[in-house]
């Protein structure tokens, strides 16, 4: 394997109900067809990546998500939300081809998983140990270049009141990031918009939701009208990540594809 395909959903906010909405978005439908939607491109990639806020508070909704990502035959990485209930999440997902946490290595890359849930909290943070954990994992990959995958962001994403709930502890992480010169990229979902900028030569990545979508760089909070969305990852050899968000329309609208 040289490069190495990833396709990312986020923030799917799935209930028990198959009825369930969340601002008027039923998203058990809008998942499906964002799902439908990636079927149709470049399909299989090597692996899925799901960045947390599986449900909307409701474990009943892992159900849902197990019927509709268990059959795949590649490894599905899944990490909480401050939606999800992180122990029943591993409960309902302990089976292939769910991977939970840990990292996955995948030809010349490894994917870092992370749980940044506050329990109780919209806002996130990284235990000590899972800074500890970090550290360890990355530095033992000195020959692997790492994307490192969490749900809350790490950095201001000029929304004045979304910034208020992101990583806590950001200084702390991207102090561990910055010890590492095989980190590429950092991923991230829980802002239901997109971010792509470069820090210290690390791309930086949000991907907006499969569900609602948050008008980005406001003060207050917003809905876009945007339809569900997932991000295509393309993780060259070299290091560099060729990336596409992709809006599962009806006119099939797309980002457009960017390099680093």
């Amino acid at each position: 394997m040289s490069t190495v395909r990833l396709t990312q959903f986020t923030d799917l906010h799935l209930y028990g109900d198959e009825g369930g909405r969340l601002r008027g978005v039923n998203t058990l439908a809008s998942l499906s067809m964002a799902l439908e939607h990636a079927c149709r491109g470049p399909w299989p990639p090597d692996a899925l990546l799901v960045t947390g806020d599986l449900v909307q508070d409701d474990p009943a909704g892992y159900a849902h998500f197990r019927r509709l990502f268990g059959s795949f035959r590649f490894p599905v990485m899944c990490l909480p939300g401050n939606h999800d209930e992180p122990q029943a999440m591993r409960r309902e997902l302990a089976r292939a081809p769910f991977v939970t946490g840990g990292h996955v290595d995948l030809g010349p890359w490894r994917i870092v998983l992370l749980d940044s849930v506050i329990p109780g909290s919209a806002g996130g943070a990284l235990s000590a140990a899972s800074l500890v954990a970090l550290d360890t994992v990355l530095g033992s990959a000195a020959n692997l270049h790492a994307l490192v995958c969490l749900h809350h962001q790490p950095v201001p994403v000029s929304s004045r009141w979304l910034d208020q709930v992101g990583l806590a502890n950001a200084g702390e992480f991207l102090a561990v990031i910055d010890r590492h010169s095989n980190v590429r990229g950092v991923v991230w979902g829980h802002v239901h918009q997109s971010f792509d900028a470069l820090r210290n030569g690390v791309r930086l990545l949000a991907t907006p939701s499969t569900c609602a979508q948050f008008l980005p760089r406001v003060e207050k909070f917003a809905v876009d009208e945007r339809p569900p969305a997932y991000r295509t990852l393309e993780l060259k050899p070299d290091g560099s990540i060729v990336t596409e968000v992709v809006w599962a329309s009806v006119s099939s609208a797309k980002g457009s594809a960017s390099a680093a």
